[in-house]
């Protein structure tokens, strides 16, 4: 059985900057696929809520995690385009039920 973490995380942004967050989260994601402690790392973006924004992550462990929150390129990411987010990303490590 796996140890890995399981995060997903949503990002919404405002009517007027959907493609502004969109290329934000697509250079993020590139950067962060990069780091030692990544499995997995997938940007999806709601059929239904255009400019919902999904990130599916994998991470070997809480610290990788915690160490991803602190990296230059997600500080900035949040820097520049956290203006243009209607309301904070919702991030949810998870554990599995059953």
């Amino acid at each position: 059985m796996s140890n890995d973490l399981e995060v997903v995380a949503t990002i919404t942004a405002k009517p007027d900057a959907v493609d502004a967050v969109r290329d934000g989260l697509s250079a993020l994601v590139a950067e962060s696929r990069k780091e030692d402690g990544n499995v997995s790392y997938k940007l999806f973006e709601s059929a239904v809520e255009p400019g919902t924004f999904i990130t599916i992550e994998v991470w070997k462990s809480q610290e990788d995690l915690d160490a991803h929150m602190q990296t230059p390129h997600l500080q900035k990411a949040l820097s520049e385009f956290g203006a243009h987010l209607a309301a904070a990303p919702a991030i949810h490590p998870l554990r599995p039920v059953g």
